[in-house]
Parts: structure tokens; C-alpha cells; sequence
């Protein structure tokens, strides 16, 4: 990653529509230099899901929470098959420490997050949950900081 790939993640960042053109001209390089680092970041795994810029509430699933996960070590691959199985589970990292898994869902309501939590606790290998329902996003998911940092801007 270096300086040009940091401005050219910036004006994507502004502005995720922008044309091929319309990133060359912004940054003063050519429209074949932008398209070749466009391919090289998708290439590397920079350029992530789009997926990541739909907002959950607006299909319908307006309660987002954090549901910490205990489990049998060796059933980890098993575990993390099953978390991928049900819709509501959005993302599922590992972690280090107390908890295994640190899983963010989405649910339409109280009673559907108590569904969701329920099921998550009666997957196999799981031995124990805690949920923590988001209640305010204070800092937005943002690479902006760091973005401007690497681009010396």
C-alpha cells in the first residue's frame, strides 16, 4: 500500500460511485494507472464486500447486538459452519481471552434478538452466550484516519 493506493481508497471513500475517469482526473494520473491499482486492490483483498454499506435496519432489521461465545475448542470449525447458517448472523470473529467468538447479529425485534440468541446458545458445541445490544453507534465503521495517514494528506 502506498501513497497513490491511500488516495485512491480516499476518493472511493467520498465518493464510492466515481468513474474510472472521474478517479483519474481527481487525483491527476491516468484513467489505465487508476484501472490497474483498482485491479491490484481487488486483487490483494483491499476492496471488500459491497455488502458492508447496507444498512441492516432498512430491511427490516433495525436492532443490531453482540453475542459473545464460549465453546468446546475442538468443535470450532463445526461451530462456526452452524453461525454461518443463520441469516441474522452478520459477522463472526475470533477473539482472544474470556470469550471465543464475538458474533454481531441483527434482529427485527426484542423477541426476535431472544430467538436469535436462543438458537445461538442451542448450537452444538456452544457452551455459553452473552448478548450485549448495541444501543448507540458512536464512531461509524470508518478507514478515513488511516487512509489519510498512509497518503501523507
Amino acid at each position: 500500500m502506498d501513497a497513490t493506493d491511500a488516495r485512491l481508497l480516499q476518493a472511493l471513500t467520498e465518493s464510492p460511485r466515481a468513474s474510472v475517469l472521474a478517479l483519474a482526473q481527481r487525483l491527476g494520473i491516468s484513467r489505465n494507472t487508476v484501472q490497474a491499482r483498482l485491479a491490484g486492490l481487488e486483487a490483494r483483498g483491499v476492496l471488500g464486500s459491497f455488502e458492508r454499506r447496507i444498512d441492516p435496519s432498512a430491511l427490516g432489521y433495525p436492532l443490531t447486538a453482540f453475542v459473545s461465545v464460549q465453546l468446546v475448542q475442538q468443535r470450532l470449525a463445526e461451530v462456526a459452519d452452524a453461525l454461518e447458517r443463520v441469516p441474522e448472523v452478520v459477522e463472526v470473529l475470533g477473539l482472544s481471552g474470556e470469550a471465543d467468538l464475538l458474533c454481531q447479529v441483527v434482529a427485527r425485534d426484542a423477541d426476535d434478538l431472544y430467538r436469535i440468541a436462543g438458537q445461538l446458545l442451542a448450537t452444538d458445541g456452544v457452551e455459553r452466550t452473552t448478548t450485549s445490544l448495541v444501543m448507540r453507534r458512536l464512531v461509524e465503521h470508518r478507514l478515513g484516519p488511516l487512509l489519510e495517514r498512509i497518503s501523507g494528506m
